[in-house]
């Protein structure tokens, strides 16, 4: 201990820490040391790093009219002087302060300062030294971490309201349920008008109690990421007219015709299982909400930053006011009867809107009493796919480096022969398919041919690529709808030409 004591009255080893200090403070991105004068005649100092943390040099700074005081956060500037001048004012010796300061190039970053009052005989020129850090880093994850707090305990606080109301929801007709198995059981002298009567209630309550668990399950398992999401490229008009087709009969029942307005050359990339249970519970709730005679529409567009937008509306009974801040709120359950009576989970929005969120889109909804309810969500926009089936690696290279350099937007994926070029067209689904005329296993008419079977591949581009190719051969493909044929080797500005006129 004396031998350190020592150490530190030692002048010289005092100037040697200091040198060392400052060296170390000179290196580093986080931390500056500083020297202020209480005086605006004297100048500032501030070590190099200084510069490094905001841009400025310590000339910079005494160049300011209000020096240091110049690029602090216009917010904190008054939190800053009161504590520096309250030093003085008081007989403070030491300081602690956070703030924010803007730095040359207007970034805003956090710092915290370590200071000291250092008093001269003429307390006019008392000074202010220390150590300050840029803690931005630091305060962006602490507001990060704390977000998250709030978001899990708004969770908690969620499950545990809605395992309240659930709880209610599952226990409440198990007394009807059990009430009426045991009449159907006991009683004999029934007519069968009461027996039937007495199963359909048991039935429906049933299917919906399911309905009910099935939701919960989904919903999470999507919160707890035990649910896998797996996105593909997927054609969104199949999509919704698979999601149709399932709710034609319930839309039959109650004369309602949906009309869907869809650009059938746009692809999304999403869950195909999750994603048509979103939109099925969208059209259920619309069909369910409208009077008879009346329509729901679907609607498809383009929306900002690649994503594409979905939007099903209605001519129903709208939503009250009351009620708005309730959809989506797994904690809000809101189950309202259809307008023939038809009941649900009142967890099916929430359920939507988990499902888009995963997706990395957005949920909305426009809705009046009385006038009918439009609901909008978005999905990224699946990038177009070009499948090529080539072997030749000099024509694989020229492929990638061509449509790469000119449509960076565009994917293309090779395959060898024919046969897998089928099997991936029926799990990617390409925007366009390149193949040669001669290839392994198949020819490029045998696969043309197995291809446009698919109803659904009927209006998918093909280009033929060769040499020579006779004009038999050329009109044997024109007669499966081949459009575009491609000399090989090819040039560069006919492939761009081929793909930029197919896909305007």
């Amino acid at each position: 201990m004396k031998k350190n004591q020592k150490i530190i009255n030692n002048p010289d080893s005092m100037e040697e820490l200091s040198k060392e200090f400052i060296e170390f403070l000179n290196s580093s991105n986080k931390h500056f040391a500083f020297v202020r004068n209480f005086d605006n005649h004297s100048g500032d100092y501030y070590s190099d790093s200084f510069y490094e943390i905001t841009g400025y040099t310590t000339e910079d700074i005494n160049s300011f009219p209000g020096k240091y005081f110049h690029i602090i956060s216009e917010d904190n500037i008054r939190k800053v002087k009161d504590t520096l001048l309250g030093l003085d004012a008081e007989n403070k010796p030491a300081y602690t302060l956070e703030y924010k300061i803007i730095t040359k190039s207007g970034k805003i970053i956090w710092i915290n300062e370590i200071g000291k009052i250092k008093k001269t005989k003429d307390s006019g020129n008392n000074k202010i030294i220390g150590i300050a850090t840029n803690t931005t880093e630091y305060k962006i994850k602490n507001e990060e971490l704390e977000d998250l707090v709030k978001q899990k305990e708004e969770l908690n606080n969620s499950k545990d309201k809605l395992i309240s109301i659930v709880s209610h929801d599952l226990r409440a007709p198990f007394t009807s349920l059990l009430g009426f198995s045991e009449i159907l059981l006991s009683e004999n002298d029934l007519t069968e008008h009461e027996k039937r009567e007495y199963l359909e209630y048991i039935y429906d309550a049933s299917k919906s109690q399911l309905q009910l668990i099935n939701y919960l399950l989904d919903w999470s398992r999507l919160q707890t990421g035990k649910m896998r999401i797996e996105p593909r490229r997927l054609n969104i008009k199949d999509v919704i007219a698979n999601c149709v087709s399932v709710l034609t009969g319930a839309a039959i029942r109650k004369n309602i015709e949906i009309t869907a307005k869809i650009n059938e050359t746009l692809y999304i990339n999403a869950d195909e299982r999750l994603i048509s249970q979103a939109i099925t519970n969208l059209l259920s709730n619309a069909i369910k909400f409208t009077m008879p005679g009346n329509n729901v529409f679907v609607h498809v567009n383009k929306f900002k930053e690649k994503m594409i937008e979905v939007i099903v509306k209605d001519e129903g009974i709208g939503i009250e006011e009351k009620n708005i801040n309730k959809i989506f709120k797994i904690d809000e359950k809101l189950s309202l009867t259809g307008t023939m009576g038809e009941k649900g989970s009142g967890l099916g929005l929430a359920l939507v809107k988990e499902i888009v969120e995963k997706h990395n889109g957005q949920i909305w909804f426009y809705s009046k009493a009385g006038k009918g309810s439009e609901f909008h969500f978005t999905l990224p926009e699946a990038n177009d796919l070009i499948l090529i089936i080539e072997t030749d690696d000099e024509l694989i290279q020229k492929y990638k480096n061509t449509i790469y350099s000119e449509l960076p937007h565009f994917n293309v994926l090779f395959v060898e022969n024919g046969y897998e070029a089928i099997n991936l067209t029926v799990n990617k689904i390409p925007s366009m398919i390149i193949a040669r005329h001669h290839m392994p296993l198949l020819t490029g008419i045998q696969l043309v041919e197995t291809i446009k079977k698919k109803e659904r591949f009927k209006n998918l581009p093909i280009v033929i690529a060769s040499s020579n190719l006779s004009t038999g051969t050329k009109q044997n493909y024109s007669q499966l709808g081949i459009k575009n044929f491609l000399e090989l080797p090819f040039k560069n500005d006919k492939l761009i030409d081929i793909l930029m006129n197919s896909f305007n």
